[in-house]
């Protein structure tokens, strides 16, 4: 792994990225904008200064408190500031300044901002999943990734697939299996991986689900936030897609 100025860039650049996710995760759900109001404290509703919106850093300037009343701050700002770092820094040292990593920095963070609102809200914004696939077929023309054929047949293969899915859940089950976000991230997913990273992220977020939030679900009768385990799966995917798919033709199907 090369460490150098493309990675303290990328992890400047990706605690940035991670700060803005934080807002969109915050405020997409609810259908407010990203930009205005500016950031205000929750408690007392003092407006953010400048050095205290600065990634990381702000927070640990105030001791995680806000510095008029005194309230805790969510430990999720610099948690997901990192993380985001971590994503940029990390496709830096794998790519280098290529269109690739920054490719896969953006589909990575984005997942990311559909994990949070997921998670917080059941709610996956239009914004992270329509717009993400927006930019995954935008993005197809640059070296590295799906060519734009691909990239859109797996916009559609992912939306299609889960689109059937949820179909056949809500016949099996008598109710919604899942929402509309779910189907539509999807596309986004196909349009960043192509047709063969639809369906190593449906197995791997299935099987997480099942694994971690399904015993959860059977107990208390809450509803997967699928969105959650389909963005690791396409984590995954992107991460070790080709090596997924490579293992599986030669050991299940036994092609060469």
């Amino acid at each position: 792994m090369t460490v150098g100025w493309p990675v303290a860039l990328g992890a400047l650049a990706g605690a940035a990225a991670g700060s803005f996710v934080n807002v969109c995760a915050m405020r997409w759900p609810a259908g407010r904008s990203v930009m205005s109001p500016p950031s205000r404290c929750t408690g007392c509703g003092a407006r953010i200064r400048w050095f205290e919106n600065v990634p990381v850093a702000g927070y640990l300037l105030v001791g995680g408190r806000c510095s008029r009343c005194g309230v805790r701050l969510s430990v999720q700002y610099p948690l997901v500031e990192v993380a985001a770092a971590v994503i940029w820094a990390g496709m830096a040292a794998r790519w280098g300044v290529t269109p690739e990593a920054l490719r896969g920095s953006l589909f990575l963070t984005i997942l990311l901002g559909i994990a949070i609102a997921d998670a917080r809200t059941y709610i996956i914004p239009d914004q992270f999943s329509l717009g993400g696939a927006a930019i995954g077929l935008a993005l197809a023309p640059l070296p590295g990734g799906p060519a734009l054929a691909e990239s859109t047949w797996g916009a559609a293969l992912g939306f299609g697939a889960m689109w059937l899915i949820a179909v056949l859940g809500k016949f099996l089950m008598g109710r919604d299996a899942m929402g509309g976000g779910d189907v539509k991230m999807m596309a986004m997913a196909g349009a960043f991986l192509g047709p063969a990273g639809v369906p190593v992220t449906l197995f791997a977020g299935s099987v997480l689900g099942a694994l971690v939030f399904g015993p959860i679900s059977l107990r208390t009768g809450r509803l997967v936030p699928f969105g959650i385990f389909l963005a690791l799966g396409a984590g995954i995917a992107y991460t070790w897609g080709d090596t997924i798919v490579a293992w599986y033709m030669a050991t299940i199907l036994g092609a060469e």
